[in-house]
């Protein structure tokens, strides 16, 4: 069954497909905490947060889209609690350090499998990675910093009608996160015009100097004058990088690492320290003279984008990140018809790590799937 057949399928259903799966398994095996959860497993809270889904008041006022999206956040949001589980020698209690984190990871395999379109599994993919922060929003030393920046990664409105199911979807009479934790995060979204919508920034620069850590000020009206725009390539090997490139930013000065191994003879497995340094120089050649240029790799690691995201933005350029995803069938396709393909299990591999770009990265932001 693909994503197309899966998604337009009952919730009787897809509980019953989830079933057959062995992530699924793994969860039905997984103790949880008692004083958390009561109720027994994994599974049987998953399974008790999808009926709550349905019971919420604003459940029918929902599309299909955002039901659906929240179906599958509830499905994973706690599946890398096997993978992260952990008892306490001396209290006993069991803890899931990170599960959000790998969760994130975990929906993103399994609906790329699946061949969900990327817009749908990257919005399944961040709820599932921040479908706990809303009961910690106390917690936090600028609360208001905190709904204005999950604005821009997830709806807010998505995640706190799911953190009510979360909170409802377990057997406890020692609930320590109460619903009026949830609420708050409801009111302080809407008291910053960012519930249902992303929070209006005075512009791009001032977005951009936010998530930057650059300047903190909400309110702070940048002047969007930059030496140069820096198109940040990104995306698997075989995704169509090089095609984009050619027939969208064409004019550009292209600063390549695979052209760059080339030049050095260094191979992708051999050791890259040259082939950056080389990197670096080059785009600091067209930094320093306020030009214009792509800057193209692989760059599926946020933290890796942000090395060089940090050398662009000392200079200020203007930062637009495009990043390319097709089907991944088609993508091993593509890969095997170039000249030097990469091993399948090579891509494999850093698929499974991959972290697509995000708002929080750049003034602008491209998702393509290599068609266009």
């Amino acid at each position: 069954m693909n994503w197309e057949q899966l998604k337009n399928q009952t919730l009787d259903d897809i509980v019953a497909w989830a079933e057959t799966k062995p992530w699924c398994q793994a969860m039905a095996d997984c103790a949880q905490d008692a004083e958390w959860h009561s109720e027994g497993d994994v599974w049987t809270h998953t399974k008790m947060v999808c009926t709550e889904l349905t019971r919420l008041d604003e459940w029918s006022d929902l599309s299909a889209h955002q039901r659906t999206s929240l179906i599958f956040t509830a499905l994973f949001h706690d599946a890398a609690k096997p993978l992260t589980s952990q008892v306490d020698p001396d209290t006993g209690r069991i803890t899931s350090p990170k599960h959000a984190v790998k969760g994130e990871h975990l929906v993103r395999a399994v609906l790329r499998e699946l061949a969900c379109d990327l817009k749908t599994r990257e919005e399944i993919a961040r709820l599932v990675r921040y479908h706990g922060r809303p009961a910690f929003l106390l917690e936090r030393t600028e609360p208001t910093h905190e709904v204005v920046r999950l604005s821009w990664l997830v709806e807010n409105r998505l995640l706190y009608l799911f953190a009510l199911a979360d909170t409802r979807g377990r057997n406890t009479d020692s609930m320590t996160r109460p619903e009026e934790n949830l609420n708050y995060w409801k009111l302080l979204s809407e008291e910053s015009d960012c519930y249902d919508k992303q929070y209006p920034f005075a512009n791009d620069h001032a977005r951009f100097l936010f998530f930057q850590q650059r300047h903190p000020n909400l309110h702070y009206v940048p002047h969007e004058e930059f030496s140069c725009q820096v198109t940040v390539m990104a995306g698997l090997p075989g995704s169509g990088k090089d095609s984009w490139l050619s027939r969208n930013r064409g004019d550009l000065p292209v600063v390549g690492l695979d052209d760059i191994r080339g030049e050095l003879n260094v191979d992708p497995t051999d050791n890259q320290g040259h082939v950056v340094q080389l990197a670096r120089e080059r785009c600091r050649e067209h930094l320093r003279a306020e030009r214009s240029f792509a800057f193209n790799a692989t760059n599926t690691m946020k933290q890796t984008r942000g090395r060089w995201i940090d050398l662009f933005t000392d200079y200020n350029a203007r930062i637009e990140i495009v990043y390319v995803e097709p089907l991944f069938n088609d993508l091993l396709k593509q890969n095997k018809s170039r000249a030097n393909p990469v091993p399948e299990q090579v891509i494999r591999k850093l698929a499974a790590k991959c972290e697509p770009p995000t708002w929080a990265e750049g003034h602008s932001v491209i998702f393509s799937t290599g068609d266009s």
